[in-house]
């Protein structure tokens, strides 16, 4: 998890459907220049998250991990940027230009974060997944800086 959040919500998801039901809730709530992270095992989840998480963006056709690709581009009611960065050293990605889509007018899904840690920006999102059975999880969501940490509260306010 982060250094320094500012909110965490801690979420017991006992099904893929209410898993989907916070990327729902995350997606609704995100804007251009968000940046997210999403980091977990092999098969904690990650993917399935992103799949839903772009459904809710509106991003029409397949959301498939960008493994191979790096970035995958795609356009919804804002452009989302699914990136996974497992196959790269934090020198590969800096050399990327990544900030170039943290700071630009989509929003970005980063599997595998903790890899660039230090690349992320200091204001962003962090989503750990946890598998703990065939469909459950344990989703920890970490704000850090605005509007991140409002988000975590909310959900927390809203969630329990």
């Amino acid at each position: 998890m982060e250094n320094n959040p500012e909110a965490v919500f801690t979420f017991r998801s006992r099904s893929l459907r209410e898993t989907e039901a916070l990327a729902a809730e995350l997606a609704a709530a995100a804007a251009p220049g968000w940046v997210i992270g999403l980091d977990g095992d092999l098969g904690a989840g990650k993917t399935a998250f992103s799949q839903s998480f772009a459904r809710h963006l509106e991003v029409p056709g397949i959301v498939s991990s960008p493994t191979f690709t790096i970035i995958k581009e795609y356009a919804g009611r804002v452009p989302l940027y699914h990136m996974d960065v497992y196959r790269l050293s934090l020198e590969e990605a800096d050399e990327l230009g990544l900030d170039e889509y943290f700071f630009g007018q989509g929003i970005c899904l980063v599997e595998w974060s903790s890899i660039i840690a230090e690349l992320m920006p200091e204001r962003h999102m962090h989503i750990r997944l946890e598998s703990t059975g065939p469909e459950e999880r344990v989703i920890t969501v970490a704000g850090t800086g605005e509007p991140y940490a409002g988000v975590c509260r909310g959900l927390i306010q809203k969630w329990g």
